[in-house]
């Protein structure tokens, strides 16, 4: 594929992603996600034409006719079951976020969210085929209450976050033009096509759902039962010491005393950071149980999680867990307190680190060692920054770039572990700007009023505040978190869970915490 073919098709990918979150519900919205779904998978292939994965494919006629006779069934019965049922749509989103297939072929092997793509395809074609009906049948009338009518509103209701989908919008948009001028433009389309332009067409086809109690308790028990078995299999790998996967991992333990898990995870980093949001998650929901069976069967749910997230080993995702409590503990009880406890906690962790070892001294040297070469990641990121100012090397080019303007070519660690860092050495002051000031939007949004509803403070278990507060301080308090460990280990934009929290959030935050909101349905 032509570089100038390329160009184009991977910002009219972008343009109609952005397009579907900005419009409003009906044909012209479908459309967008339509064409934005074509053409990612069009755009990967003719990129990676000449990867051994897509050459072992193009060989074997039949291993790709199997496949693509299996997805068919796949997406025709998902895309059936979301018709018939749209509550199924958002609880399989958040099952499949957690699950990556790994695909070998070549010599090559790739972990892709294969799962999650199937469902966001399958949610498309129910939205369009709610659009186009072949036949003429109250589809959508089967799924709601008696003696109520589809909700046929093109104009978002009144108090809805208009600003979080256009900073989404510039966002994604952005990237992809600045891909084209990227030292790496592969992996700059690969980054847009993988997670960008699906994962804003996951927020668009969940930006008009209402969430009731009955879909905040059943996302609760899938990403607790979930979770859960992710750390019964991080067990077994624990107790027979042996990983299922990640050869750079299996390597690591058998040099060091200590053993990390990565369950059905390939990082456990990443392992650790979805421990870590699942647990306030769960938290919130114990501080504001209603019930105290509710209140310690979620205690139990997250002395199992932190079971698990011991033995990942993973710094990171520790922090990220602290900073979604501490936000918690703000939400529920007093900012201005927790806010003098993090001030406390933070000037004593100072202090150790300085104080460890009797040195009192702390080096460059010592720093980077401490963080497993992150430490030139972080100047070497600055280095690039202060090249490039303005536009920065473009999107996906941190590896490539940091590379070529290193004297040491034979670096064990090349790609950027802190997400600012990484946004201002691929875009410059223009992409950081908008990353800034997408966070700045996001926390205004989910936060929005939240202290004014928020309950005061009362005993464990007992009835302290409606559902739609615990949902919104829990998403609040997870995105935070998920915030804190990209500042640790990046993949902010790459992340589903990201997409997911801000479209939950910003469709709770529309909502009236007086009201019992209906699932309405997303087009």
């Amino acid at each position: 594929m032509s570089n100038v073919l390329a160009g184009a098709g991977l910002v009219a990918a972008a343009g109609a992603s952005a397009a579907a979150i900005l419009l409003p519900p009906g044909r012209r919205r479908a459309v967008a996600m339509l064409l934005a779904l074509a053409l990612f998978p069009v755009l990967i292939v003719g990129d990676q034409w000449h990867n051994p994965l897509i050459t072992d494919l193009r060989h074997h006629g039949a291993r790709l006719v199997i496949l693509g006779a299996v997805g068919a069934v796949v997406l025709g019965a998902l895309r059936y079951v979301f018709s018939r049922w749209p509550l199924l749509l958002p609880l399989s989103i958040v099952f499949v976020l957690p699950f990556r297939v790994p695909l070998h072929g070549g010599g090559e092997s790739a972990n892709l969210l294969v799962p999650l793509y199937l469902v966001i395809a399958a949610g498309v074609l129910a939205a369009a085929a709610r659009q186009w009906p072949l036949r003429r049948m109250a589809t959508i009338g089967r799924t709601l209450p008696a003696g109520r009518a589809p909700d046929r509103r093109q104009d978002p209701p009144a108090g809805a976050p208009t600003w979080l989908p256009r900073i989404l919008a510039v966002a994604v948009v952005l990237y992809a033009v600045q891909a084209l001028y990227s030292t790496d433009f592969s992996k700059g389309l690969q980054n847009v096509c993988f997670f960008l332009v699906p994962f804003t067409i996951a927020y668009a086809l969940l930006q008009d759902v209402r969430w009731d109690r009955r879909l905040l308790r059943w996302v609760l028990i899938v990403v607790g039962v979930e979770a859960a078995a992710f750390v019964l299999v991080s067990g077994v790998e624990l107790a027979t010491r042996s990983l299922f996967w990640n050869d750079q991992i299996i390597r690591s333990n058998e040099f060091h005393t200590y053993f990390r898990v990565n369950s059905v995870f390939w990082d456990p980093n990443v392992y650790g950071r979805y421990l870590a949001l699942v647990t306030v998650t769960a938290a919130a929901a114990m501080l504001w149980a209603r019930r105290r069976e509710a209140f310690w069967l979620l205690c139990g749910l997250i002395l199992v999680l932190w079971l698990g997230l011991v033995p990942t080993f993973s710094q990171s995702s520790l922090l990220a867990l602290l900073a979604g409590l501490a936000m918690l503990a703000a939400v529920r009880w007093s900012w201005r307190w927790t806010l003098a406890a993090v001030a406390v906690g933070a000037v004593g962790a100072v202090l150790v680190v300085l104080l460890v070892g009797g040195s009192g001294k702390i080096t460059p040297d010592r720093i980077n060692v401490d963080l497993s070469g992150r430490g030139n990641l972080i100047s070497g990121g600055a280095d690039l920054f202060g090249e490039r100012p303005i536009q920065g090397y473009g999107s996906g080019s941190f590896q490539a770039a940091y590379r070529e303007h290193r004297s040491n070519k034979d670096l064990p660690v090349t790609v950027s572990h802190t997400e600012p860092i990484t946004v201002a050495a691929e875009q410059g002051l223009i992409g950081l700007l908008a990353y800034l000031a997408l966070i700045a939007v996001a926390l205004g949004t989910l936060a929005r009023g939240l202290w004014k509803d928020a309950p005061p403070a009362g005993p464990a278990g007992q009835a302290v505040g409606p559902a739609a507060v615990a949902a919104r301080a829990a998403v609040l308090a997870a995105f935070v978190a998920l915030l804190v460990h990209t500042l640790a280990y990046a993949g902010f934009f790459e992340d589903p869970i990201t997409w997911v929290l801000l479209a939950a959030g910003a469709a709770l935050a529309q909502g009236d915490a007086r009201e019992e909101p209906m699932i309405r349905d997303p087009a």
